[in-house]
């Protein structure tokens, strides 16, 4: 974990105190050098309007980890209260959510998504409504599938013969056997929503102008591909640092708190 940890951990700093060491305001304009390549004065160069690119990476960094881990913090609690009733109560309530998560199934994540916010209006709010409509489906089925599993465990079985009630049940006995897994998957779907963020930004549905967005740079720089391609080019590589760091991490995770890796045996029965 200490590359990928070390990587989050850098995209963390750049976010909480980029922004205080940025040597040019996000929104700072020279008319006169815009388009500029690199320099001593820009390390990135400038781009269309004149505003330093470094500056709006650092930014727009800030901006891409606010919309992952509220959209992450939101969907992983919704999906583990739906997954968690469906999966400990049955019968019809587990049939009208699952009916539910089909609907949801139904249709292409991102398509979705641009749908909602195509309806409801580009801003930062609406971003994070639309992600989180599409995210909290997968931890809802893979908390729904761990807590069918567990019900037939005879720590559960002897729980349930000795009177536990249920909020004690699903407290004390099922969500602490799920949460590794639950973890697991949040750590992977800040990754995604960062990507899907700057996929609506990269339309003009996600965060408008002039606040900075990965996204948006890149959208602004497909003009400019051939006499300033730096316009594209850092935003993407910020973009790709970030999804690659966040799933490296996410995949160590995996190893490190994946139950069934380590057949680890159910907190219920330690």
């Amino acid at each position: 974990m200490g590359l990928a940890g070390a990587g989050v951990a850098v995209l963390l700093l750049v976010a909480l105190f980029g922004p205080l060491l940025a040597a040019h305001g996000p929104v700072s304009q020279d008319l006169e050098r815009r388009l500029d390549p690199p320099s001593r004065a820009h390390l990135f160069g400038l781009d269309e309007l004149g505003r330093d690119i470094l500056s709006r990476l650092l930014w727009g960094a800030r901006v891409s980890l606010l919309v992952g881990f509220s959209v992450v913090g939101s969907a992983t609690l919704i999906g583990l209260v739906v997954g968690a009733l469906a999966g400990t109560l049955g019968g019809r309530v587990d049939a009208v959510l699952m009916r539910l998560l089909d609907i949801f199934l139904a249709f292409p994540g991102i398509l979705l998504a641009i749908a909602l916010v195509a309806v409801l209006g580009p801003a930062l709010s609406h971003v994070i409504l639309a992600l989180v409509a599409i995210g909290w489906v997968s931890t809802a089925r893979l908390v729904r599938g761990q807590i069918l599993q567990l019900k037939e465990q005879e720590f559960v079985l002897a729980a349930r013969a000795g009177g536990v009630s249920f909020s004690r049940l699903v407290l004390r006995h099922l969500i602490p056997n799920v949460l590794p897994l639950v973890v697991v998957q949040a750590s992977l779907g800040l990754a995604g929503a960062i990507l899907a963020e700057a996929s609506l930004s990269f339309l003009g549905l996600g965060i408008q102008p002039p606040t900075p967005s990965w996204g948006a740079m890149i959208n602004a720089g497909r003009s400019h591909l051939l006499d300033a391609p730096h316009l594209t080019l850092f935003p993407g590589l910020a973009i790709v640092f970030a999804v690659v760091a966040l799933n490296f991490f996410g995949d160590a995770l995996v190893d490190r708190l994946d139950p069934r890796r380590h057949h680890q045996m159910p907190r219920g029965q330690r």
